[in-house]
């Protein structure tokens, strides 16, 4: 039976007016929340560098969302809309262990975009990216989730931070995408874009950090005190297979094989030694050092925190007092 290619032609007319008709709605809703930043900073020798990146404002008084490596080593800088509108605007807080950041627009009034929670995202669901690319101001692209649950490292003076369930879109994302938002259908924000896989690596592929509730809290605790506070312990280690008979025991295969004890650290104070296994803290299980990582959030800073490790292969329970993590640490 041959088919009328005329039928064929009107279904992909059909279809391609319906992803139109979603990416320019998202268009319309978000691009007057979208800001073109730029900014300033000095380098180790006294010079001045300009920088550029995107934002995306969230309250209607002002407060912006935007990637921490977008406003890094500035304090201030210039935004501008879509619609013309120039201001100026502060950092509020930057968290360069999540790569976000908060700043303040000079005025109370701008119009603010909804978040949204990339936790219901699914691999192949459109999204639509917005920012400011290669400094062309209020540019819209348009992709699919290619993949998630990825990770990237993040970095700040020697500590480093694995960022999770990160989004991988294949939307056209060039440098000054930084802090823009990528929508889904609905015009809702469910991430940042932040970064971008060069050509040595592939083609098409970009990263955003997710809007989600840890997200969520993070930019609130920007917002109410410029800072995000996390507990530290001083350990470094890796995954371990644990020896089959306590892994039948636990109900768990894996633990984190300590490697290295910072000296002066909680870990060391309260006698965590290199070869230890953490198998659980607080009767959670630890699999792996993304286990620890979330389990070290700021309400724990003072507490107490139990840790059991398998050591000469007994099990035992460590009493540990996590302290805040500050710069430098490790």
């Amino acid at each position: 039976m041959t088919l009328d290619p005329s039928v064929d032609i009107a279904r992909g007319q059909i279809a391609l007016d319906a992803y139109s008709a979603v990416v320019t709605s998202v268009a319309r809703t978000l691009l007057p929340t979208v800001v073109a930043l730029t900014t300033r900073r000095r380098g180790r020798r006294g010079e001045w560098h300009d920088g550029s990146g995107s934002g995306v404002v969230i309250s209607g008084d002002g407060f912006m969302l935007t990637s921490a490596h977008v406003v890094e080593g500035s304090t201030r800088g210039g935004a501008s809309f879509v619609d013309g509108w120039e201001t100026g605007f502060d950092v509020v807080g930057r968290d360069r262990l999540s790569d976000l950041a908060v700043l303040k627009l000079e005025g109370s009034e701008a119009p603010a975009a909804e978040l949204g929670d990339a936790s219901s995202l699914e691999v192949g669901q459109l999204v639509v990216a917005l920012g400011n690319p290669l400094g062309f101001s209020g540019s819209v692209t348009a992709g699919v989730v290619s993949a998630l649950g990825r990770s990237i490292a993040a970095n700040s003076q020697g500590h480093s931070r694995l960022v999770e369930n990160v989004i991988q879109t294949d939307a056209a994302l060039h440098p000054g995408n930084s802090g823009g938002p990528l929508s889904d259908a609905g015009g809702r924000v469910v991430g940042v874009n932040t970064a971008v896989v060069g050509p040595m690596i592939g083609q098409g592929l970009g990263l955003a950090v997710p809007i989600d509730e840890a997200t969520k809290a993070i930019v609130a605790e920007l917002i109410k005190s410029g800072k995000v506070r996390r507990a530290y312990l001083g350990v470094a280690g890796g995954t371990r297979p644990l020896p089959p008979l306590l892994a039948d025991r636990l109900g768990q295969e894996r633990g984190i094989e300590v490697v290295e004890v910072v000296e002066g650290s909680p870990a060391q104070r309260s006698g965590i030694r290199p070869g230890d296994i953490l198998v659980a803290g607080d009767g959670v299980p630890l699999r792996d050092a993304r286990d620890l990582q979330r389990m070290m959030t700021g309400d724990r800073v003072g507490g107490s925190v139990d840790l059991t490790v398998i050591r000469g292969g007994a099990l035992s329970t460590v009493a540990t007092r996590p302290v805040e993590l500050e710069a430098g640490q490790v």
